[in-house]
């Protein structure tokens, strides 16, 4: 079993920067692709970007260029670095982890999800 628990969230205005942690507990070795998802009120969890084992990375077209992915293995941690932040990035943001060896943005392939962090961007 694996344990996510998410931090970071909060309210900025519109332009501002929020970075989320997602700190993993468990079997976290088994691990091999971290993902952040987003759910806003009304509409479909969407994946944002997603972190190999091996270091791959990949971002929702949505975000690139202004969210930044990482994972720090040795403290069994994923964080989301958020800049230029828009209203439309307001939505509750939730970790995920898949212990096999495939990685996507797409929810159904994720085993593990954490209990989300509100994040809220005001114009």
């Amino acid at each position: 079993q694996v344990q996510l628990v998410e931090s970071g969230g909060g309210s900025v205005q519109a332009g501002g920067s929020l970075r989320l942690s997602c700190a993993a507990s468990g079997y976290a070795s088994s691990i091999y692709c971290m993902a952040w998802f987003r759910q806003a009120p009304g509409k479909e969890r969407e994946g944002v970007a997603y972190n190999t084992r091996g270091g791959t990375t990949r971002y929702a077209d949505s975000v690139k260029g202004r969210i930044t992915i990482s994972w720090d293995i040795a403290k069994n941690t994923v964080y989301l670095q958020m800049n230029t932040l828009k209203p439309e990035d307001t939505a509750m943001y939730y970790c995920a982890a898949n212990g096999g060896s495939s990685c996507s943005l797409l929810k159904s392939i994720f085993g593990y999800w954490g209990q989300g962090t509100q994040v809220t961007v005001s114009s």
